[in-house]
């Protein structure tokens, strides 16, 4: 075990994770806990941007409201959930003595920043976490792929995909396949040609192009984070 040289990171992380013990909404606790690990990263002087997902929101109100909407719609009220969520990031982050800006990608600027590339990294460079919301701006693209975007775009060393409940790459569901094979280390390849569903393909393919590995692992491990940087086998990588 040694210590990565990750100097910047992108830390992708799912609505789900938000959503604690309810079955829909932004609860507290998870948002806390969260907040916590990402100070400890913080705290060694990493430089951190996050994109968080929105299907904490968006899906329980599709799911109770039955709105019918078209794709396009749909995506763009997803996005406005993401933004939902990182204002509830970036107040609990605040609270714990973490300086950080929301930035996002559909303009609305009583509340964030508009995306500003050169801006994100002068706030990532004043030892700001940077928040990225709404997705690209753009319908018909998930959060996963905007995450490695945004990772691109940054110049991200690697970029931390946190799932809820699932501690890495698998062959298939662990929920559902009792049989399911985890991976240590899989390639970007492999994950596209075998489809496997633990990230957007764009995203995966996105990533290889630039060169960013990508490590998948459970939240729910304490000191997550630091113990990517410290380097220990945490969960997958993909590479």
């Amino acid at each position: 075990m040694s210590e990565k040289n990750y100097k910047k990171i992108l830390l992708k992380i799912s609505g789900e994770a938000l959503l604690g013990s309810q079955q829909f909404g932004i609860d507290p606790v998870p948002v806390s806990s969260i907040c916590r690990e990402i100070k400890k990263a913080y705290d060694k002087g990493v430089q951190i941007a996050v994109v968080v997902g929105g299907g904490n929101i968006f899906r329980g109100m599709q799911s109770s409201s039955k709105l019918g909407m078209d794709q396009a719609s749909g995506d763009y009220v997803g996005m406005l959930a993401t933004v939902m969520n990182a204002i509830a990031l970036q107040s609990e982050l605040r609270k714990i003595g973490v300086d950080c800006r929301v930035q996002s990608a559909i303009n609305m600027e009583k509340i964030a920043e508009p995306y500003i590339r050169f801006r994100a990294i002068r706030h990532l460079e004043k030892k700001r976490v940077v928040i990225f919301a709404a997705g690209t701006g753009n319908p018909f693209f998930t959060t996963d792929t905007a995450a490695a975007l945004r990772a691109a775009e940054i110049g991200a060393d690697i970029m931390l995909m946190a799932k809820n409940g699932v501690d890495g790459v698998y062959s298939a569901d662990p929920r559902v396949d009792k049989n399911a094979k985890k991976y240590d280390k899989i390639s970007y390849d492999d994950i596209i040609v075998n489809g496997l569903k633990v990230m957007d393909l764009t995203s995966c393919a996105l990533c290889k192009q630039n060169n960013i590995p990508i490590i998948v692992f459970d939240f729910n491990l304490k000191d997550s984070i630091l113990k990517v940087l410290e380097g220990q086998n945490v969960g997958t990588i993909v590479e």
